[in-house]
């Protein structure tokens, strides 16, 4: 009878177990258990954005990820996947690096020249102020679950080179910010939607459904830093709205305060539902309130649906791809109606986020999603995500 332990690898030399298992094996065997880290870097003036995703499919024996790069309403991304055996704590697929330079502090993101797309980037992240844990993510339908992770992020800057068409571009901590964010658990939309279990209606027709995840590196007008982080989801629908709000401003030595509510004053592009601009209005948890100005700087971001989130042309996170497959594609404008929907609202837009209680100004990456009707936003009732 074979031993039924996991095979063991370097992690489990250290003291950090804690489950009766070898770290080569999760605690469950949920196919969706996923580990994932998702990063972007952008120029401050809004030129130019790379970003960065890998994830960890234990259970599917996957890892995958993408590596892309916007400027404009142009984008190149580099997609790759591989068998997860039999190094399951390596952080590499094909072209595609992940390194940990420094525990909490500093991050490698690499793409190496390939054959997919004219495209190779080394950036190092160097945080400004320490990671913070999110509110765990707990979806149920009915009586199963549909996720169950925890996340954290971090803000800070970036430095390196970017190629692009055989032109290199650098960049310093000075001219570019960087975020960054990793969770691990089970997690929606992993592999084919399953056939034979009770359908997922989705929203309900004639429901708003609104989002903005949004992590900004903010300086003072005395040069100091801080972060802020912008998260809140929104369903409304008749007779029905419930919001619920985790936000909140971060400081370098490790401490925080909270944003209890937000309202936001947006504008969209009715066409393809990009984020214009407008206004946040925000309530503290000591009742104070400010008014932060929103601040689209180009229409530059990266698509998120190009790195499969929400799938992409029948193709999801943690499908079986062989021992290694790499792939690309380059799409002059993402910013028609037809490629909207084909990439989804989800994109990473570079904003400049103005705060004048503080009396700072920053930048960052502000992901939208305003699904459905919003007829107070311009926007009728549109069901597509």
């Amino acid at each position: 009878m074979p031993n039924p332990v996991g095979p063991l690898i370097p992690a489990d030399e250290h003291f950090t177990h804690q489950v009766a298992e070898t770290f080569a094996s999760v605690g469950t065997s949920d196919p969706s258990w996923t580990e994932k880290v998702c990063a972007m870097a952008m120029a401050n003036d809004g030129s130019l954005q790379i970003g960065f995703g890998l994830g960890k499919y234990t259970n599917r024996n996957v890892m995958d990820g993408y590596a892309a790069l916007s400027r404009g309403v142009e984008q190149l991304t580099v997609r790759a996947s591989r068998r997860l055996a039999p190094q399951p704590d390596v952080t590499v697929i094909g072209p595609i690096h992940y390194e940990i330079v420094e525990p909490l502090q500093a991050v490698r993101f690499r793409l190496e020249a390939n054959d997919a797309q004219p495209l190779a980037f080394d950036w190092l992240f160097e945080g400004v102020v320490p990671p913070f844990t999110e509110e765990r993510t707990h979806l149920m339908r009915d009586y199963r679950l549909m996720s169950e992770l925890v996340r954290y992020h971090q803000v800070g800057t970036a430095s390196g080179w970017i190629e692009l068409d055989g032109q290199r571009i650098e960049m310093t901590p000075d001219t570019w910010t960087s975020t960054r964010d990793h969770s691990w658990g089970v997690r929606y939309d992993v592999g084919l939607p399953p056939t034979d279990v009770e359908p997922n209606e989705g929203i309900p027709a004639g429901a708003g459904f609104m989002m903005i995840w949004c992590p900004l590196l903010m300086t003072r007008r005395d040069g100091s830093r801080y972060a802020m982080h912008l998260h809140f989801t929104w369903f409304n629908m008749p007779g029905f709205e419930q919001k619920m709000v985790t936000s909140r401003i971060e400081y370098d030595n490790g401490a925080e305060e909270a944003i209890t509510d937000i309202v936001p004053r947006l504008r969209f592009d009715a066409d393809n539902r990009r984020l214009l601009g407008g206004k946040l209005d925000c309530t503290l948890a000591d009742g104070s309130t400010r008014s932060l100005g929103v601040e689209v700087l180009a229409p530059t971001g990266i698509q998120l649906g190009a790195g499969l989130y929400f799938g992409l042309d029948g193709r999801h996170h943690g499908q079986w791809r062989g021992d290694l497959h790499v792939e690309g594609e380059r799409i002059a404008d993402c910013s028609t109606p037809q490629q909207a929907r084909r990439l989804h609202q989800i994109r990473d837009t570079v904003v400049r986020v103005s705060d004048p209680v503080a009396q700072a100004e920053g930048v960052g990456n502000c992901q939208p999603i305003a699904y459905g009707p919003w007829p107070q936003l311009g926007l009728a009732d549109d069901p597509w995500m």
